[in-house]
């Protein structure tokens, strides 16, 4: 059995397991084909493109975890395009050819973003300094169906030196130092776009930063020196993935915007992606005014009315922008409190970037009030949202296991009462 027929075969059974098998195999280069096999597992969850496509060949395990996600990738794409679509019909600077786009994207890696936003271009030049996943990137743009890109071996830094000047430029700086530690801040990234920024902003129509979601995105516009024109916080399924900078020299007299995405993990019968998204201009962000919906609904349920209030927890994008005013203004919601990050409405607010829940109890920490809201039930998923005790002491204390349907919020209100919102998915 040779290599390709190990792997063509073997691909859906555990990489562990075949590695004890090594020594009944031995015409198979098995480091090379467990590689492969564990990659390709990878990308039917993370690349369903890829893994689809025959005879793609994929890098070492770290490269497949520090690459984007279809959804993210995807999302990148739609973005290329609509600023493809807002550029100037023609630039008066003679150095931009009018009628041929292109791009280059000076920090290749594994290829994934390049291999989306490459097909909005006439042209597409990738370059990596890893020699090996050049070779690697080289092999496979064929494979998915991309043609007319080069693929070039060099450090950022010289490429861009005599590199013509491009329709895009698009960096993924490395976030750790030569130490291994992650860094916190853009200038510390490799490379320092900060220190290229002359150099990008003249040999490009606009620029894409993909940055990590650790990093305080805020510190980075500073730092960017008033050019980013848009700020995207990429989550998929519901997790924080990625920041994502757009950078021009064009329409700086507008105000910079902020788009909060949290995109579906899965694709749709069609291929698509379904997401939602929260855009606002500024990037300053407003405090979001406290309510007294909280106390209302308390004194509801001692009172034996109906509660009607909906609880909204943001998404991790939203959470991540920290534009809780903007969001209270947007969908007329309003906030526990300032620091809680729960906001209330009486009226189901359709469409909010985030979970909704139905209200069904409000109650301090009182044990009447406790054991008249949790009345027969047994397990809930709890959350605390600037409240003196961890998931773990609030669970002990009202002694409810893990789980089901039912879930509880625990916060602070506006005038330091400590409450729990007992609720369902709305």
């Amino acid at each position: 059995m040779t290599t390709s027929e190990f792997i063509a075969h073997f691909r859906l059974s555990n990489p562990r397991d075949l590695a004890l098998q090594a020594s009944r195999y031995p015409d198979v280069d098995m480091p090379f084909a467990l590689n492969q096999i564990q990659g390709w597992q990878t990308a039917r969850q993370k690349l369903p493109s890829w893994a689809a496509a025959d005879g793609v060949v994929y890098p070492p395990h770290l490269n497949m975890e520090q690459c984007s996600s279809e959804p993210a990738a995807r999302y990148k794409q739609e973005v290329v395009r609509q600023w493809l679509g807002k550029l100037p019909a023609k630039s008066p600077e003679k150095a931009f050819c009018a009628y041929v786009r292109s791009m280059v994207d000076l920090t290749g890696g594994f290829g994934v973003d390049f291999s989306f936003t490459s097909r909005c271009f006439d042209e597409a030049t990738y370059v990596e300094r890893n020699a090996g996943l050049c070779e690697v990137v080289r092999g496979n743009m064929p494979r998915l169906g991309i043609a007319n890109v080069r693929v070039e071996c060099a450090e950022a830094e010289e490429f861009l030196k005599d590199m013509a000047p491009q329709t895009m430029l698009f960096l993924d700086p490395a976030r750790r130092d030569e130490h291994g530690a992650k860094t916190v801040f853009i200038g510390d990234c490799t490379p320092d776009v900060t220190a290229l920024l002359q150099q990008l902003m003249a040999k490009s129509q606009f620029l894409m930063i993909k940055l990590s979601p650790m990093l305080d995105w805020h510190k980075a516009v500073a730092d960017l020196q008033g050019t980013v024109r848009e700020v995207h916080i990429v989550s998929v399924g519901g997790e924080c993935k990625e920041l994502l900078l757009v950078l021009s020299r064009h329409y700086a007299d507008e105000d910079m915007r902020v788009v909060c995405v949290d995109i579906s993990p899965k694709a749709d019968a069609d291929g698509r992606y379904s997401r939602s998204e929260f855009a606002y201009i500024g990037g300053q962000g407003i405090s979001a005014v406290p309510t007294t919906s909280a106390c209302d609904s308390l004194q509801s349920r001692q009172s034996n009315e109906s509660i009607s209030s909906y609880l909204y927890e943001p998404n991790a994008s939203v959470m991540k922008a920290g534009c809780f005013g903007e969001l209270s203004r947007a969908y007329g919601v309003g906030a526990v409190s300032l620091n809680s990050h729960l906001f209330l409405s009486a009226d189901r607010v359709e469409r909010f970037p985030g979970r909704a829940f139905a209200v069904d109890a409000v109650t301090t920490l009182n044990k009447h009030e406790l054991r008249q809201a949790l009345g027969g039930i047994k397990q809930a998923n709890i959350a605390v949202r600037n409240f003196p005790m961890s998931v773990a002491e609030l669970r002990k204390r009202l002694k409810l296991k893990d789980g089901g349907d039912t879930y509880i919020f625990a916060t602070t209100t506006g005038g330091g009462e400590h409450v729990l919102f007992v609720c369902h998915k709305g």
